[in-house]
């Protein structure tokens, strides 16, 4: 049993995370960066230590100062959250060097599955049908040869990428070239890896991914699926469970993949498998992440199972007390990010001081956040502040409460993307499920 844990994240995760500890009488740890003080994880947890600058560098991504703070005030385990270290192989074998536990994966299943090219190779290995495409490219002479021989459109792709960084969509020859710099530097500034390859770009698809928990005693339960398919630059706006594009006779398919792939690379924890569905019913792996979702709360609002707590519990070494059978996922849920931004000055981040907060309320209304009256926003990180999930017994219901709790909340003092959410929910391929990845581009003026 874990007596103390650190947390390795802010925001609302940190949020999330120190109270899952705190039902479990886990004592808890924070680590801030010194603009972060004020935050609310600071406040919420038993120990708080500023740990660096504003700068992610010099703080939530120093593991040096992480791993000394936690070795210094006896941590018996790490959760890193998502984002940040949560799938950096350096970390967590820095954090088995000091017998600290890290909740999640082995490093070495992290490396072996951030690694996408390597991810690419084992689920040919083992059956999972991928994407038409190339294994990491050597140089941009071969990446143009290659790419002559894929066809146009298609994706370049960062072997080690994450969060819509490291990808270019190409669609004619003329401007490969100068597309694969840029996916290669921006790779290269982010992961510190500028090995790219190339993807045939499929389209229109749907961006489907499947929750995993795995315990150490190889008990594998697929909590089902989420869709993510509306997406601004490969970021995602708004996640739903169950997806209506996942069929009762495609589902069993996709989860089926989905074991065979976590049994074959020996993962524990949670994990999200993802996957690119085409307009045929045909899906096709995309990535793993080694790691909690954004969107996890969707998953647990329609199974009632605390994702976050059974993180913990599979890292103290305890077995999952459930089996896939046990499985029931009732009714449907959606979550949207609200985030500190303004979409009609193209997404501008929104930093500032919050005026003026009205939280959303009701049954079955759930806003995951870190914010409160006269919290300051930094302009240091990403703009995501909250989230906000709805469940009901249907999607048409669970749509028009979601709408109810938008309006609902009020944020002054800062621009969000709240009335551009209102706008995706109320239209009319939303409302239909008749939506791929390309439905912001193609029905919103950005």
């Amino acid at each position: 049993m874990f007596k103390k844990v650190l947390i390795a994240n802010r925001g609302e995760i940190a949020v999330r995370i120190i109270r899952a500890c705190k039902e479990m009488g886990i004592s808890t740890v924070a680590i801030y960066s010194d603009t972060d003080r004020d935050a609310m994880h600071v406040h919420m947890a038993d120990q708080a230590i500023c740990i660096g600058g504003a700068l992610s560098r010099d703080s939530y991504l120093n593991i040096n100062a992480i791993i000394t703070v936690a070795h210094r005030l006896e941590v018996d385990a790490i959760h890193p959250g998502y984002g940040y270290l949560s799938e950096n192989v350096e970390f967590a074998r820095k954090c088995k060097e000091y017998f600290i536990k890290f909740i999640g994966p082995s490093a070495e299943v992290i490396e072996k599955m951030g690694d996408k090219d390597v991810a690419r190779k084992t689920m040919k290995e083992i059956g999972v049908p991928v994407v038409p495409g190339t294994d990491v490219l050597p140089n941009k002479l071969e990446a143009i040869k290659q790419a002559k021989k894929i066809g146009f459109p298609l994706l370049i792709k960062a072997k080690s990428g994450g969060g819509g960084k490291g990808i270019r969509l190409v669609e004619r020859l003329q401007d490969f070239e100068h597309a694969y710099e840029q996916a290669e530097q921006e790779a290269l500034k982010s992961f510190g890896d500028g090995g790219c390859y190339i993807e045939k770009f499929l389209s229109p698809v749907k961006h489907i991914e499947m929750q995993v928990l795995a315990d150490e005693f190889d008990n594998i339960v697929v909590l089902g699926e989420r869709e993510c398919s509306v997406q601004r630059r490969n970021q995602k706006m708004i996640e739903e469970t169950p997806s209506l594009a996942v069929s009762k006779v495609l589902r069993p398919h996709m989860i089926k993949a989905t074991r065979n792939v976590v049994k074959t690379v020996g993962y524990t924890n949670a994990g999200t498998i993802e996957y690119l569905l085409d307009s045929q019913g045909h899906f096709y792996f995309m990535e793993m992440n080694t790691r909690l979702q954004v969107e996890h709360p969707v998953t647990e609002m329609t199974t009632g199972i605390d994702i976050v707590k059974w993180q913990i519990r599979i890292a103290m070494g305890l077995p999952l007390t459930f089996v896939q059978a046990d499985v029931r996922s009732k009714g449907a849920s959606i979550e949207c990010r609200i985030n500190a931004e303004n979409p009609k000055l193209g997404f501008r981040p929104s930093a500032g001081t919050i005026t003026s907060i009205n939280y959303p309320a009701g049954p079955w209304v759930r806003f995951d956040t870190s914010i409160y009256y006269g919290y300051t926003v930094p302009p240091y990180y990403d703009s995501m502040i909250g989230k906000l999930i709805v469940w009901a017994n249907t999607r048409e219901e669970a749509i028009n409460r979601l709408k109810v709790a938008l309006c609902e909340l009020g944020i002054e003092g800062i621009d969000t993307n709240v009335d551009m959410q209102l706008q995706i929910l109320n239209h009319i391929k939303f409302k239909n499920g008749d939506y791929y990845t390309n439905f912001i581009a193609n029905e919103f003026d950005l």
